[in-house]
C-alpha cells in the first residue's frame, strides 16, 4: 500500500513531468558538477528519481544506473522517457528510500529533492554511507526550509491537510551539514545559486575508515 507522500505524488506526477526547471541555469550548474565525478566505470544510484530528468542525463556517463522511486506514476513516466532515447543501461526500481535494500555498493549515491521528505533523515544519511565504499560520493540537492522560509513550520502542516503539499520536514542547512558529518562524510564541495534555492552538496565517504 501506498504512503499518504507516495499517493500525492502520485497524483501529480503527471503536472510534475510537465512543469519547466525551476532555475534552468542552477540545475545545469549542478549537473555539470555531477558529472565531474563520474566515469564510464561508475556505479551510480539515484534515490527519489522522480520522472527521470536528472537521472537520463547521467547514464550515458556511467557504466549502470539504478533509479529508484517510491512512486510508480513517477516511475511509469521516467520508464517512457528512458524507452524514448533508448537509454538501455538503467535500472528503474519502485522503492521507499528509506527501506531500500540495495543488493550491491556504489561509486556515487544521489538524491535530489529527497532528505526533507523522509522521516529521520540520519538514518537514511548513514544507510547511504553504509552503501559506498571508501573514497565513495554522495551527491545531495536539498531545500533547507527553515532558511528559505522559517514560517513554513506552521503553514506547512496546513498545505499538508488541505491536500496541497506532501509533509515536508523543516530543516536547516547547518543542520543537514552537522547530520552529514556526523554520519562520517566529508564535505567536499556546496553549491546554492541563492539563500532562497536548494542546497547542493557533494560528500565524500573517506578512504581510510
Amino acid at each position: 500500500m501506498l504512503s499518504k507522500t507516495a499517493r500525492f505524488w502520485d497524483k501529480i506526477a503527471p503536472r510534475y513531468a510537465a512543469r519547466p526547471v525551476d532555475d534552468l541555469a542552477g540545475y545545469q550548474a549542478k549537473l555539470a558538477i555531477s558529472e565531474g565525478y563520474l566515469s564510464p566505470e561508475t556505479s551510480l544510484l539515484e534515490l527519489g528519481c522522480g520522472t527521470g530528468s536528472t537521472a537520463l542525463h547521467h547514464a550515458p556517463k556511467v557504466k549502470h544506473l539504478v533509479a529508484t522511486d517510491f512512486s510508480p506514476s513517477m516511475l511509469a513516466i521516467a520508464k517512457q522517457k528512458a524507452a524514448q532515447q533508448n537509454c538501455s543501461n538503467i535500472t528503474f526500481e519502485c522503492a521507499d528510500a528509506s527501506t531500500f535494500q540495495p543488493d550491491c555498493r556504489f561509486d556515487v549515491i544521489m538524491a535530489h529533492s529527497l532528505l526533507h521528505l523522509v522521516e529521520g533523515k540520519e538514518t537514511l544519511i548513514a544507510r547511504i554511507y553504509d552503501w559506498l565504499p571508501p573514497g565513495g560520493v554522495f551527491i545531495s540537492n536539498t531545500p533547507c526550509i527553515a532558511d528559505i522560509m522559517p514560517i513554513f513550520r506552521w503553514i506547512g502542516p496546513l498545505g499538508e491537510w488541505l491536500g496541497l503539499l506532501p509533509k515536508l520536514r523543516v530543516f536547516s542547512a547547518s543542520e543537514l551539514k552537522s547530520a552529514l558529518q556526523a554520519a562520517g562524510f566529508v564535505i567536499e564541495s556546496e553549491f546554492q545559486p541563492t539563500s532562497r534555492k536548494a542546497l547542493y552538496l557533494v560528500c565524500r565517504k573517506p578512504y581510510a575508515v
